[in-house]
């Protein structure tokens, strides 16, 4: 077009979207999904299924305004926030960001906390309150050097576009903005976080601001009734219910060592001696590759001379050699030259091995026949 009012992506802002309407055809209004500029500086406007327009149409833009309103307040949130924490701590922005849920900025700075966050915050929040003007000026390079501006742009350009928020902040940007600061609405910092060259802290402002919290606060009313309890009490209650379950853990582990100290005596009760070596040979349709492999271990501290070959056919498949310590054989090789049979991959030390099979068909043939020759 050769004029147009939608914005397109820049500065940390992104696109308007919106309509163009042929105005010929006052009923046919062609979808505006995207807006960017050339190098040339030249504004592109796409439109959804890519509809032809004759050259020379006289078209009228019609933007979407609740993005644009959203996309004003996050901006000039922006400005405002930047200029409290720069006020407060000296802490620059070096970057922002816009995105679809929510915005952010790149400090630059070493150390950032929450009391600092939060203070900014505060700043920035009764800067809103206030309801101050957010002017638009224009001056030049020269003019703007002596303006005290909180960023000057690294683009020589005959005239910058200044934002002016009363007694507050001054900066140079082309984005979209309010008119007065008590159009941002609330601003609401949600999370802060440590970058490669700073801090990075990110933020909502206005309408979004009220989306996030209600959001927020209804995960936490839902998980406050799963808890039976206050809100302001889950930290505490999840607290006791992770205690909960690492005792809970803790106790499990004591119960599956005890068990496979149990199943390790008797299987090496049921197993005669071949050639002065215990061959034992199992596989467990019920249980998984934690309690096979310590099973193994506990079958090799009971005896001096035990070979087994453990298994387990549901869920997820697996298999644990493991040896004597002192015993002649090789458990590792001898797990990859089953997986060779039996598809999958493992492998392990001369004492113990572990695998996961892909097929369990023929598995128990396979590891009797493995026994069966080892013992000769």
């Amino acid at each position: 077009l050769d004029r147009t009012a939608f914005y397109p992506t820049s500065g940390g802002q992104v696109f308007d979207t919106g309509w163009i309407r042929p105005q010929e055809a006052i009923d046919n209004k062609l979808r505006v999904i995207e807006v960017m500029e050339r190098d040339d500086g030249q504004i592109l406007h796409i439109l959804e299924n890519s509809p032809s327009l004759a050259k020379d149409t006289r078209v009228h833009g019609l933007i979407d305004a609740e993005r644009r309103r959203d996309h004003m307040q996050q901006h000039s949130g922006q400005h405002v926030l930047s200029a409290a924490f720069l006020r407060l701590f000296n802490m620059p922005t070096v970057s922002f960001h816009m995105g679809a849920e929510s915005c952010s900025i790149d400090l630059d700075t070493k150390n950032l906390n929450a009391a600092q966050v939060e203070s900014a915050e505060t700043l920035a929040n009764d800067v809103v309150m206030e309801d101050r003007p957010v002017g638009i000026r224009f001056v030049t390079q020269e003019e703007a050097r002596g303006l005290g501006l909180r960023k000057i742009p690294p683009v020589e350009r005959d005239q910058l576009r200044l934002i002016e928020v009363n007694d507050f902040d001054l900066t140079a940007c082309g984005g979209t903005h309010v008119s007065s600061t008590g159009q941002i609405g609330s601003i609401l910092l949600r999370k802060m976080e440590k970058t490669r060259q700073g801090w990075r802290v990110e933020f909502v402002c206005g309408k979004r601001a009220v989306a996030t919290a209600r959001r927020d606060y209804t995960v936490l009313a839902e998980s406050g009734g799963l808890l039976s309890s206050h809100i302001w009490d889950i930290p505490q209650q999840v607290r006791k219910v992770q205690d909960e379950s690492r005792a809970s853990r803790k106790e499990r582990e004591h119960l599956m060592e005890e068990l496979a100290d149990a199943y390790a005596a008797r299987l090496l009760a049921e197993t005669a001696e071949h050639k002065g070596r215990q061959f034992i040979v199992h596989t467990f349709p019920d249980r998984d590759l934690t309690f096979i492999k310590l099973l193994g271990q506990r079958l090799t501290r009971q005896s001096a001379a035990v070979v087994a070959f453990l298994g387990v056919t549901s869920g997820q498949p697996a298999l644990v050699f493991a040896q004597s310590p002192g015993q002649p054989f090789d458990m590792g090789a001898l797990m990859k030259e089953i997986l060779a049979r039996l598809g999958g991959r493992g492998g392990g030390s001369k004492d113990m091995a572990q695998g996961g099979p892909t097929k369990i068909e023929g598995l128990q043939t396979a590891l009797n026949e493995l026994a069966a020759r080892l013992s000769g």
